[in-house]
């Protein structure tokens, strides 16, 4: 397509994320970041990451995404006593045929709520690890392909909560975002209050678009244009996080481990998604920049001298995208 075609698919396309957007604002208030985050994902068919402390409506708003589209929903309460076959599945004995019958889990689903996944130790929380990385499902000698789309939104209370578990590297990559919840302002707050006296709740909101529609509007984002220089603007930034010392001294001990180059993959799409939901068929280096911290902060480890000066990896990623040129 050319530009024309995809200014076109686009205007007519973001009428299906407005649609969805209406549904969510129903229920979620003062949140817009955090939505336009989780339509992002929803744009990419991504993995998403929420932390925020409790009470912040971060189940609530997944929940909500998910009623406002016609798709199979299914939430997942993590606790410690979980198993992987609580999620995945399992085979049960028939002795009547004297076969064995496989019994599927709540993952073959299409929006996966994992709910305070690190509450769960991290042989559970990785049995999410071969869906959300390849998409599949294997019981026994069998493997099932998951439908499309198929999200895992998981919510986890900051780590330094009791009860706890850090999530595995690995699993933790598999996230195209991290967002991170903040309370409301007094306003939103306010509102928020009024709602629930009113009696508004989940409960209202309908399912606004089909699966199709969501898909199609998938395809639209990623045929959204990006010049090569925004490719090299992505490059260099997730290159930075792995030799901050080339960047200034204040940097040259902060950083243990770098993004890897799945955070140069998502940072792209992520960047296209936010270029659809402001309505443009083309990606600026502002929407990069506006993406950076959620795609980025959950894969830059730390350095202990970090820790030790109370330096965060949002911080990092502020001076990181101050001092690379911007095309």
């Amino acid at each position: 397509m050319d530009m024309a075609d995809i200014s076109e698919q686009v205007e007519k396309q973001s009428l299906v994320l407005r649609q969805v957007a209406v549904e969510v604002e129903k229920v979620i208030v003062g949140q817009k970041t955090f939505i336009d985050r989780l339509l992002a994902g929803l744009l990419c068919n991504a993995h998403l990451l929420v932390e925020g402390l409790p009470g912040l409506a971060k189940t609530t708003a997944v929940k909500t995404l998910a009623r406002a589209i016609d798709v199979d929903f299914m939430r997942i309460q993590f606790t410690p006593d979980l198993l992987p076959a609580d999620i995945l599945g399992t085979q049960i004995f028939r002795p009547d045929t004297g076969s064995f019958e496989i019994r599927k889990g709540p993952i073959f689903h299409n929006i996966i709520l994992a709910d305070e996944i690190n509450r769960a130790p991290a042989k559970v929380q990785s049995a999410l690890l071969e869906a959300m990385a390849e998409r599949q499902i294997t019981i026994g000698q069998t493997t099932f392909v998951l439908d499309s789309p198929f999200m895992v939104l998981a919510t986890q209370n900051p780590i330094e909560q009791e009860g706890t578990y850090p999530l595995p590297e690995a699993q933790v990559d598999r996230f195209m975002l991290k967002i991170k919840v903040d309370y409301p302002g007094v306003e939103h707050e306010k509102e928020i209050i009024r709602r629930v006296h009113a009696g508004i709740t989940e409960q209202k909101v309908q399912a606004a678009v089909s699966r199709q529609a969501v898909l199609e509007a998938c395809r639209v984002a990623s045929a959204i244009h990006m010049e090569e220089k925004i490719f090299d603007y992505i490059v260099n930034l997730v290159r930075a996080t792995r030799s901050p010392k080339d960047l200034g001294k204040d940097l040259a001990n902060m950083i243990r481990y770098g993004a890897s180059p799945r955070a140069s993959i998502y940072l792209a799409m992520a960047a296209r998604a936010q270029a659809f939901l402001s309505g443009r068929a083309f990606v600026t280096p502002q929407d990069v920049k506006t993406l950076a911290p959620d795609v980025l902060r959950h894969r830059i480890i730390v350095s202990y001298e970090a820790e030790a000066q109370g330096v965060s990896s949002d911080d990092i990623i502020t001076r990181l995208l101050e001092r690379i040129q911007v095309p």
